[in-house]
């Protein structure tokens, strides 16, 4: 495992729900998610693919891998931070996602970026 404190990124999301994109009669229910990483350790990492892991309200499991975040690889120098904004179609109300991020170090070194898990939800899903 490397040094946590050298390598270190805080990934925090903010999930919006998008109504007039979302038809609940049709089981289709629209979010966005805004995700700001920082790196908070001791040298420059480039995020350089992603790993999510997005579960309706049925249980249902989907899991997305692909290079990048919205077609950028950013380099984050030590204080450093990025934010995009992406978003996710499920057909419940509710639901979460999670993953991390495969970042490499400018010393070579690779080494996982943990998404906390994040609610996804529609006003009045959760009482």
């Amino acid at each position: 495992m490397p040094n946590t404190k050298k390598y270190r990124i805080d990934v925090q999301a903010q999930p919006h729900f998008i109504a007039d994109q979302s038809d609940p009669d049709n089981a289709r229910y629209v979010f966005s998610y805004t995700i700001t990483i920082k790196n908070l350790g001791e040298v420059a990492a480039q995020l350089v693919s992603r790993h999510w892991i997005i579960t309706d309200g049925n249980n249902e499991v989907q899991e997305v891998r692909g290079l990048g975040v919205i077609g950028e690889q950013p380099l984050l120098r030590p204080g450093e931070s990025f934010q995009y904004t992406s978003g996710s179609v499920l057909t419940t109300a509710i639901g979460t996602m999670k993953g991390s991020y495969q970042m490499v170090a400018e010393d070579g070194t690779h080494f996982p970026a943990e998404i906390p898990e994040f609610v996804l939800a529609s006003p009045h899903a959760l009482h």
